[in-house]
């Protein structure tokens, strides 16, 4: 179990990566996850459905009014947002944030499913669910508020901050992952210290596994994007990779070492 300390004394003293041996290692992971990414796009897009017909079955119903009426009344639409009720509101914005945290939770996840794979060890569709628990969610979720406010802060701030904490945000649900134990406070502390220490390597990688994947999935007629789309996770679990690692002593290993 590492502890906030370990975990930045492994960050401070982490060697320095090279560009191209990450991304390498990015597509040949790649080639052993892509399955696994493709069903984390399907599970997101099934989680988000139901908050996408909340926010557009209104808007949808009048749309359909007007065409069977066979009016149409461009002061419909203000007029349908004006008559919102807060409560409609509220509700919408919760279920999203709820919502987020369960995609949060699928995100984290995937990162110890690619774990496994590097590892060459078997994973089931159930592993996607490991966070998907009451005691996960509730740092999650705020986790996620926290993720929320610290982006609406960077914006607020002429939105240049947003370049630098984006790289540390992207790490938020990766530190998580493998260390669930951490509280919210001390996440954030690591990602942001994992973040800045590898900042422009990260920014970069970023950039370029994007590119690449949306490149690749719109050649494959747009479809392709759900199986492309989980590229851009691979560059920042290798970075955490080799500059924090992993615990991989065995506990059954470690029984028997203490014994002898």
């Amino acid at each position: 179990m590492n502890t906030i300390n370990s975990l930045l004394e492994k960050i401070e003293s982490a060697k320095a990566l090279d560009f191209g041996t990450i991304f390498n290692e990015s597509i040949e992971l790649f080639k052993k996850t892509w399955l696994q990414g493709f069903l984390l796009q399907l599970f997101t897009i099934i989680i988000m459905m139901p908050v996408i017909i909340i926010l557009y079955l209104p808007l949808i119903g009048m749309i359909i009014a007007q065409q069977e009426s066979g009016y149409s009344d461009p002061e419909a639409f203000s007029g349908l947002f004006a008559g919102m009720s807060i409560l409609y509101v509220l509700f919408v914005i919760v279920g999203i944030f709820v919502l987020g945290a369960l995609t949060v939770a699928l995100n984290a996840a995937f990162f110890r499913i690619m774990q496994k794979l590097d590892y060459n060890q078997a994973v089931t569709t159930s592993d996607f669910f490991y966070f998907v628990k009451g005691k996960y969610l509730s740092k999650i979720f705020v986790l996620m508020l926290a993720s929320f406010g610290i982006a609406i802060l960077a914006a607020l701030l002429c939105y240049l901050p947003i370049f630098y904490v984006m790289i540390p945000l992207s790490y938020f649900s990766l530190i998580y992952a493998f260390n669930p134990e951490l509280s919210v406070g001390e996440i954030v502390k690591t990602s942001f210290k994992l973040g800045h220490k590898k900042w422009l390597l990260t920014f970069g990688l970023m950039i370029v596994a994007s590119i690449l994947s949306q490149i690749v999935g719109f050649l494959l007629c747009g479809i392709g994007l759900l199986f492309t789309a989980s590229f851009v996770y691979h560059p920042i679990y290798l970075i955490y990779k080799n500059s924090i690692g992993f615990n991989d002593t065995d506990p059954i290993q470690e029984i028997g070492t203490l014994s002898e």
